[in-house]
C-alpha cells in the first residue's frame, strides 16, 4: 500500500488555522493528525473537543485523532460526536484496553492504540487482531519538535513481524521526527502511516513538503 500521510495541526498556524486545513485538503495528504494532550498524560495541553468541532467543519479528509489523556474511556463518544473518523488511545493510559477498543468500535470509528517509546510492541500481542492502527512515538509524547529515537526502526521491524504472525490487518503509524530521511527508513522498516507536524508546517512549501513524503 502507498504510505499514508498524517499532518499534525499541532504544528500549524492556530491563528491562520483555516488556511492550513485547507493547504492540507488541497494536498496528497490521507489524514489530518490531532494530538489531544491534557497536561496530565503529557507535560503539556494541546487543544479540545470544541476546536475538533471546528475543524470538521472545514476538513475533507479523516479526522486522526490521538488521545495522550487519561481515562480516555471518558470521552470516546463525545470525540466521535466532534468527528474523529480514527480513535487512538494510550496502552499506558488504558486499565482495560479491550474494553476501549471495543468501545470506539461500537461508536463507529476505527481504533488504534499507541505506544510510548519505553513500550514495547510484545504487549499488543492478546489484542492486535483487534485493532486498525497502532501509532509508534518515535520521541517522547507532549511537545513538538523534538529529535528522532533512532531505536523506533527496530520497533516496526518487531510490530510488523507480530501482525504478520497473528495474520492481522493493522496499519503501523509513527509519530515525532518525521523527515525525508526517517521517513524513508521507517517505510523500509515496515511503516504504513507517517505522522508530520513542524516538518510539514515549517516548509517554505507545506504542500510539496507533503508530497515528498508520499512519494518516498
Amino acid at each position: 500500500m502507498q504510505t499514508l500521510i498524517s499532518p499534525s495541526l499541532l504544528a500549524a498556524d492556530f491563528t491562520n488555522l483555516k488556511a492550513d486545513i485547507e493547504m492540507v485538503n488541497n494536498s496528497q495528504a490521507d489524514w489530518f493528525h490531532l494530538d489531544i494532550m491534557d497536561g496530565v498524560f503529557v507535560p503539556n495541553i494541546s487543544y479540545g473537543l470544541p476546536i475538533v468541532e471546528q475543524i470538521n467543519k472545514i476538513a475533507k479528509k479523516p479526522l486522526d485523532v490521538h488521545l495522550m489523556i487519561i481515562d480516555p474511556d471518558r470521552y470516546v463518544e463525545a470525540f466521535k460526536k466532534a468527528g474523529a473518523d480514527i480513535l487512538t488511545v494510550h496502552y499506558e493510559a488504558c486499565t482495560h484496553l479491550h474494553r476501549t477498543v471495543q468501545n470506539i468500535h461500537n461508536k463507529g470509528m476505527k481504533a488504534g492504540v499507541s505506544l510510548n517509546p519505553h513500550t514495547p510492541v510484545s504487549v499488543l500481542e492478546e489484542i492486535i487482531s483487534d485493532i486498525d492502527l497502532v501509532l509508534l512515538m518515535s520521541v517522547n509524547p507532549g511537545f513538538g519538535g523534538q529529535s528522532f529515537i533512532e531505536n523506533t526502526y527496530e520497533k516496526v521491524e518487531k510490530l510488523a513481524q507480530l501482525i504478520k504472525e497473528k495474520n492481522a490487518s493493522v496499519i503501523i503509524e509513527i509519530d515525532g521526527g518525521v523527515n525525508l530521511e526517517t521517513g524513508k527508513k521507517l517505510i523500509e522498516a515496515g511503516a504504513n502511516a507517517l505522522v508530520a507536524g513542524s516538518f510539514v508546517f515549517g516548509a517554505n512549501d507545506p504542500s510539496k513538503t507533503i508530497s515528498n513524503l508520499k512519494n518516498l
